[in-house]
């Protein structure tokens, strides 16, 4: 029994030693005893090929093609967007910054252009196509950030995948996400993102008519009137500018809906108001949103 006794006494003996060489050798590293030692976390970094930033652009109806190069979109030469990425890619280190133009069908079949694809498949399209350009690019670059801005159809577009990675539930984290501009938005709602220039009273069309979503069909076959979107732009609402002008039927629409057929009328027009934000100086006091848009990418990309 001693002997047991004895032998244990040794072994508890040795257990203290050890555990004051490892608290000794530790307190030398700099650790205090007690604190467990996290492992070195990984430093993300990516290759020399990639670029700081990339700037995203979603044309509108009529302004793309689902062929058109999106380093170089000549699908319409008129296209609103182009005011604001030509000059962005005649200034910017290319090595530094991607500029990148969303290349989609961009149609929108209505009772004057039976022949389009709808307005839902268009939409489909472009966003699957702006989600792959992101999910690609943030895979082989994960520290490149995205600025992105859209107009018209391709401002629902761009607004539909912001508020997904807002919410959490998109295809590349929040945080690469540098800044975002709408301008037209038809799921436009007061209050979600950032106005910028004059304010306006009305929703985007898509919320207008959402009551009325079948009424409308005759008239834009295939435009399904989603309303809002849920949960806004989540943690990027911050981030997020909203451009619109007064009276535009795609984003300035009034929320009772009154006559709906008339409504969709001007929704499958899309002219007037909406067609002149390059040149509209009631838009943004002392500049024209395209200029603003520019300006703000520029500041941006620093």
């Amino acid at each position: 029994m001693k002997k047991l006794v004895t032998v244990l006494a040794a072994v508890l003996v040795i257990v203290v030693i050890l555990v004051g060489v490892v608290q000794w050798t530790q307190n030398q590293e700099g650790t205090p005893p007690g604190v467990p030692v996290e492992e070195p976390t990984e430093t993300l970094s990516q290759p020399e090929h990639c670029a700081d930033v990339e700037f995203i652009s979603a044309p509108g109806t009529w302004e793309s093609s689902a062929t058109d190069d999106p380093f170089a979109p000549s699908a319409n030469p008129n296209s609103f967007m182009l005011a604001i990425t030509a000059p962005l890619q005649a200034e910017v280190d290319p090595a530094r910054v991607k500029v990148w133009t969303l290349p989609y069908t961009a149609q929108f079949r209505n009772i004057n252009a039976q022949q389009e694809m709808s307005y839902d498949d268009s939409r489909n399209e472009g966003t699957a196509r702006l989600e792959e350009e992101l999910r690609a690019t943030h895979a082989e670059c994960p520290l490149t950030d995205f600025i992105l801005a859209g107009f018209s159809q391709g401002a629902v577009i761009v607004g539909d995948v912001v508020s997904a990675i807002g919410n959490g539930t998109g295809v590349i984290p929040a945080e690469r996400v540098r800044g975002v501009t709408v301008i037209a938005d038809g799921r436009r709602q007061p209050g979600v993102g950032q106005v910028v220039g004059n304010p306006v009273s009305g929703v985007g069309a898509e919320v207008a008519l959402q009551p009325l979503n079948l009424l409308v069909q005759p008239i834009v076959p295939g435009a399904t009137m989603r309303g809002g979107r849920p949960g806004g732009f989540g943690v990027l609402n911050e981030k997020v500018n909203d451009i619109c002008a007064v009276s535009d039927s795609i984003c300035d629409a009034p929320e009772g809906v009154g006559n709906a057929l008339a409504r969709a009328q001007e929704l499958a027009a899309a002219n007037g108001v909406h067609a002149l934000y390059a040149s509209n100086p009631n838009v943004i006091p002392g500049t024209t949103a395209d200029q603003w848009t520019l300006q703000w990418a520029r500041d941006l990309i620093g």
